[in-house]
């Protein structure tokens, strides 16, 4: 959790770090410091470089535990490469020999979050210092100290309902400034492996991001942790977690990292921040917005713009009518798109939406930057609080997700084709070449003619790997990716 500590209370902060970690950090030949990255840093950084080493070494290892026996949660084992260590010096040598360049990038992070807990601590308010809550937080870092109490529930219970009939999946995401967003992470890989859910977690100074699955057990005890931790309980509620059809079926596995965002949009939150959105507009008050620009005659000399945020694989299967999709494959994309098409936007009405609402947090912010449009909105909760209000509202197909359902239903429209014969179909398949990452839509028909890939090109790549199965993996390099421009331009071409 958050610390704000001045260089003179080091010392005291190294302490603190081995009391959490609960590992025997003394013996520091089990850790091997990077010169190269001690060399880039300045006199006053280096003082630092001891304790930072140590705390991304005793955060790494606190990230493998697992209980020593099935839902007993006092012994601690560590899990790590598909191998299980049951003393303390077992996996400490494990890490350091087969995982010095992750705690040196984990070094570097914790150094960086130094430097940004530094200065914010000189800007503090005094109200602030005299909040007991995030006091507390800051002298007990025990992360079981922060996990739900479980003992009154039997195993079965805590895992009943995993299945993707009864369980459950959580979209949500919070953004607050976070002080030790490696702490967090080990908090959350604790907290998600104690309830036994699955699912990915990323977490930055800017706040968090999360798709957690389990039962639906697991899940309110999750939320309950979320929303009782002096962190978030100032800035989310219930309404904040959008939950959907699933379980830890919906996830291969767990993982929770510490990012620079907390959504991938390619630019550093010092440069556009969230704290500069567009306006939130609820549900009902995008479906009015929405409905009063599809009663205009002439959408093309509208005032309004109705702008996906999402890749072209998510609005391909559902989006909202008259909307402007970008042909983009990754949200990264999205700030050159607007750069290269900004006079499309000049004196316009922005409504903006994207799955859960995260992407349209940057997304308006680095708009609004431009200081181009005449007014930015954005779907607050995204599709997902849309379509609980209106199912058969204007937004048609399916909801596009992260997971290994790929997709939601919410009404019967299907708006894509197949990839092959145009037939209408909405259901995404990978790409039947292994080393090939891409979705398909292929309906069945065309399946059983042996279309299966996304493409002739990389069809051929697969035939030809299955004859020669040393031939060197590729990624996303074939027509279907080859004939799209990274950047798509929407402004017509002048002479």
């Amino acid at each position: 959790m958050p610390s704000f500590t001045s260089p003179d209370q080091e010392e005291d902060l190294e302490a603190c770090v081995l009391r959490f970690s609960e590992l025997d950090l003394k013996d520091t030949r089990l850790i091997n410091p990077s010169s190269s990255l001690k060399a880039e840093l300045d006199v006053s950084t280096k003082k630092k470089y001891s304790f930072a080493k140590k705390k991304a070494f005793a955060l790494f290892v606190k990230t493998k535990e697992v209980p020593a026996h099935p839902f007993e949660c006092k012994e601690k084992w560590w899990k790590c490469c598909q191998q299980l260590f049951k003393d303390r010096i077992g996996i400490h040598r494990h890490v350091a020999t087969q995982h010095a360049d992750e705690i040196c990038r984990q070094t570097a992070s914790v150094l960086k979050q130094l430097a940004v807990t530094l200065n914010t601590s000189k800007s503090l308010k005094p109200a602030d210092d005299r909040n007991p809550l995030k006091g507390y937080l800051t002298c007990n870092r025990e992360v079981s100290a922060w996990l739900p109490d479980v003992s009154c529930f039997s195993p079965d219970e805590l895992i009943r309902g995993q299945g993707s009939d009864e369980g459950e999946v959580l979209l949500y995401y919070c953004y607050c400034d976070l002080g030790d967003p490696p702490w967090v992470c080990a908090w959350q890989t604790a907290l998600c492996q104690h309830l036994r859910l699955t699912g990915k977690v990323r977490i930055a100074t800017e706040g968090i991001n999360g798709t957690v699955g389990g039962s639906k057990l697991a899940t309110r005890l999750y939320v309950e942790a979320m929303l009782s931790c002096p962190l978030f309980k100032d800035y989310m509620c219930k309404d904040d977690f959008k939950t959907s059809k699933g379980g830890a079926c919906c996830f291969p596995e767990l993982r929770v990292g510490v990012f620079e965002e907390i959504v991938p949009m390619g630019i550093s939150p010092n440069k556009i921040s969230y704290k500069k959105p567009g306006v939130h507009l609820s549900p009902g008050e995008f479906h009015k917005e929405v409905e009063k620009f599809l009663s205009q005659t002439n959408e093309e000399q509208s005032d309004t713009i109705l702008l996906d945020c999402r890749n072209f694989y998510e609005s391909k299967i559902g989006r909202f009518q008259g909307c402007l999709a970008p042909d983009i494959r990754k949200f990264s994309y999205f700030p050159s798109y607007i750069d290269k098409n900004l006079e499309l936007f000049r004196e316009k009405k922005v409504l903006m939406y994207c799955t859960g609402g995260i992407r349209c947090e940057r997304g308006s912010a680095y708009l609004k930057a431009k200081g181009v449009c005449k007014e930015v909105f954005q779907l607050k909760g995204g599709i997902h609080k849309y379509l609980e209000e209106f199912p058969d509202g204007f937004y048609k197909g399916k909801l596009f997700v992260f997971d290994e359902r790929y997709a939601l239903s919410y009404n019967s429209d299907i708006v894509s084709e197949c990839s092959y014969c145009g037939a209408p179909w909405d259901q995404y398949k990978l790409c039947s070449t292994p080393q090939c990452r891409q979705l398909i839509l292929t309906c069945p028909a065309c399946q059983r003619q042996g279309f299966t890939a996304c493409c002739v090109t990389c069809q051929d790549k697969g035939s030809g790997l299955a004859s020669s199965p040393t031939q060197s993996s590729f990624k996303e390099e074939c027509e279907c990716t080859a004939r799209r421009p990274r950047i798509p331009s929407e402004l017509p071409q002048q002479v």
